[in-house]
């Protein structure tokens, strides 16, 4: 129950508002009253703040119409709770046009029909809002003992729902992007099905707060209170309360729905934390994979935990996240921000709905992902959620810190899950190319590496190397003596197919300047530079080159 607040129905029920009378703004007796004021001058908005309840002799009441009316408004456009006036010493009676204006905006219009001391009521009233925030104090301090005995015993949200029910008497639900949304006390399918409708809809288009409180009109009747659950700086739910008007929304209900939810908030890390216990067997798995050590599916499909299906079968992809750390940073700092990128990947791919085993080992997390093969646009869709995936990943480490830097890499997508050694060493393949070679930096897929799958094979790096020296070295040589950016000329030259026109505009230079060089690469690379067979070892070479 909300102790802390009370509203102008409760006040007059007061035993020195006995001889009060409520003339106008009925509607809005149930406006909160959060303190009271004393204002006999005109000028009362600097004055007034929400929920306050002015009292007065009416002096303002002997101004002209217009500034009547704008004294009113003054006291309505800063949402104080009400208005009361004593008749006898200044006024003996309320223009008609000042009852209507308060009737029209719900605003509470009380009269003394005799003087009164309004010492006597600032001090009654003061003492019950400072009792009533005294004894809410004491509840909290009870219910959050309550939430952290709940989030001991048990990992169930449910029964964290069940003790804010209890507490604010209200419907409260929640929501969350990753599971099944709760309602305590349960609702029907026809009653919950539209608010969960609702809540996603909002969350689609960017409506509801990933950090703060929101409020959500469904309809005329009802709205919606809802508080974010934040787990390193990402959000997936929220928890929330059902109410029928904004007068129910009161510092003590968001108070109370702020402890709750922060209460869901450390049942969701725990639950992480022991899911990464329960991974120790999951990491077992995937090292047996990397190094061949499992040739049964069948075996490993049932160690994965994936059901067989009956159509179809499944795409498996062999994924890893390599994190860099881009300046100087503690230990601790760089473990703790392996521990945070290890949890929330899990929580982005459980998100996409994908199966999925996850590993972190060194700088790496080692991700096994599974998904449903049963159309021909399978394929495709799978590579285009392990792309939405990677973006989400490098977006919350940019927000989250700037000297952390996210690579990514995907083997191709195979049927057999035995498969996944030869995905695990192309996702590596993915990375190191990225990371090297400027061209291929958003690339996160082995199989849109072109011609650098074929390099990435050479077992060999000191055949590459020579390979560069005897096709490239004059130009290396020249370059490095008289920094003439002939290897930067001949790459975007032969990308350009020839063009001089393209080729000096791509390089910001004169075409006179071009023509220069190109006679230089002539003489150091020979006349026949362009003939099909040498052109196509320069590209290579120059493809070699970018990868060292």
């Amino acid at each position: 129950m909300d102790t802390m607040t009370f509203g102008i129905k409760q006040l007059l029920e007061r035993p020195i508002f006995r001889a009060a009378r409520l003339v106008a703004g009925r509607e809005g007796i149930h406006h909160p009253v959060g303190w009271v004021h004393v204002l006999e001058i005109t000028n009362v908005a600097p004055y007034v703040s929400p929920n306050d309840l002015i009292l007065t002799t009416g002096l303002w009441l002997k101004q002209n119409e217009q500034e009547r009316f704008a004294y009113m408004k003054q006291l309505i456009d800063q949402q104080a709770a009400g208005l009361c006036i004593e008749m006898g010493t200044t006024v003996d009676n309320i223009p008609k046009e000042i009852v209507e204006l308060a009737d029209l905006h719900h605003f509470p219009l009380i009269v003394f029909e005799q003087p009164v001391r309004f010492v006597e009521i600032t001090q009654d009233i003061h003492a019950l809002i400072i009792n009533r925030q005294h004894q809410f104090l004491k509840e909290l301090e009870v219910y959050s003992r309550k939430l952290q005995r709940l989030t001991l015993e048990s990992t169930g949200i449910a029964q964290i729902l069940k003790a804010f029910h209890e507490q604010s008497a209200r419907q409260v639900l929640y929501f969350s992007s990753l599971d099944h949304s709760i309602f305590f006390p349960a609702l029907t399918t026809k009653a919950s099905g539209p608010i969960s409708s609702f809540l996603q809809r909002q969350m689609d288009t960017k409506a509801l707060s990933a950090k703060d409180v929101s409020i959500l009109s469904m309809n005329a009747q009802q709205l919606l209170v809802v508080e974010p659950v934040i787990c390193f700086g990402q959000t997936f739910s929220y928890v929330g309360v059902l109410l029928h008007n904004r007068a129910e929304i009161t510092e003590s209900l968001t108070l109370l729905l702020d402890y709750t939810t922060k209460a869901v908030a450390a049942i969701t890390l725990r639950t992480e934390f022991l899911e990464e216990k329960m991974s120790r067997d999951h990491n077992e798995f995937i090292l047996d994979l990397m190094n061949n050590r499992i040739e049964n599916e069948d075996q490993a499909q049932s160690r994965m935990g994936l059901r067989q299906l009956n159509k179809g079968g499944y795409l498996f992809a062999s994924g890893i996240i390599e994190i860099q750390h881009t300046a100087d940073i503690e230990p601790i700092t760089i473990e703790a921000d392996k521990q945070d990128m290890l949890i929330l990947v899990r929580q982005l791919l459980k998100k996409h709905g994908l199966y999925n085993l996850v590993m972190i080992q060194n700088n790496r997390i080692y991700m096994l992902c599974a998904k449903d093969a049963l159309h021909k646009a399978s394929h495709d869709n799978f590579q285009t959620t392990l792309m939405r995936l990677a973006e989400e990943l490098r977006a919350s480490a940019h927000e989250t810190t700037k000297s952390l830097k996210l690579h990514a890499g995907f083997g191709k997508l195979r049927t057999q899950i035995v498969e996944s050694s030869r995905s695990f060493e192309e996702a590596q393949q993915v990375i190191d190319v990225a990371r090297n070679v400027a061209t291929q930096e958003g690339c996160i897929f082995y199989d849109r590496l072109g011609v650098y799958q074929l390099l990435k094979a050479v077992p060999k790096l000191s055949f590459l190397a020579s390979y560069v020296e005897d096709h490239l070295g004059a130009l290396i040589a020249y370059d490095r003596e008289h920094h003439l950016q002939l290897i930067e000329t001949l790459d975007v030259y032969l990308a350009c197919m020839g063009s001089k026109q393209e080729t000096a505009a791509k390089l910001h230079i004169h075409r006179q300047t071009l023509y220069n060089r190109l006679e230089k690469l002539s003489l150091l690379l020979g006349e026949d530079f362009l003939e099909a067979d040498k052109r196509r070892c320069l590209e290579m070479a120059l493809v070699a080159y970018k990868l060292k």
